[in-house]
């Protein structure tokens, strides 16, 4: 009998996976010239089109690890009814985290390119 993954406790009512979530979020249309503004502080960042993406870039990434400790968890105790429900999990984690990482790699490869433009 499997007692379960050490370290990872299920969550209070949760007794499965439950459907998929659509967590895609609208396009929000550029800003027309002289309507910019200008951050001042991190928590501004935040507010900002680009800050936002990258917080629920992060928040994804965040869920969807959960889901799949989640499916981790059942199928150690066996109480996931469907085991490729585990694997379905594991390969959202995975182009959640990769999907991360190539913005970022994005990100930096613009900031780069900012940088060592001539004035």
């Amino acid at each position: 009998m499997i007692d379960g993954i050490p370290g990872i406790a299920a969550p209070a009512g949760m007794s499965g996976i439950t459907g998929i979530t659509n967590t895609i979020q609208t396009i929000v249309p550029p800003v027309q010239p002289g309507q910019e503004e200008k951050p001042t502080e991190l928590g501004e960042v935040k507010d900002s089109t680009f800050g936002s993406l990258f917080t629920g870039l992060i928040q994804n990434v965040k869920d969807t690890d959960a889901e799949f400790t989640q499916a981790q968890y059942l199928l150690a105790t066996g109480q996931l009814e469907n085991p490729v429900q585990m694997g379905i999990a594991a390969y959202k984690n995975e182009i959640a985290v990769d999907l991360l990482v190539q913005m970022r790699n994005k990100a930096l490869d613009a900031y780069n390119e900012l940088k060592n433009m001539s004035v």
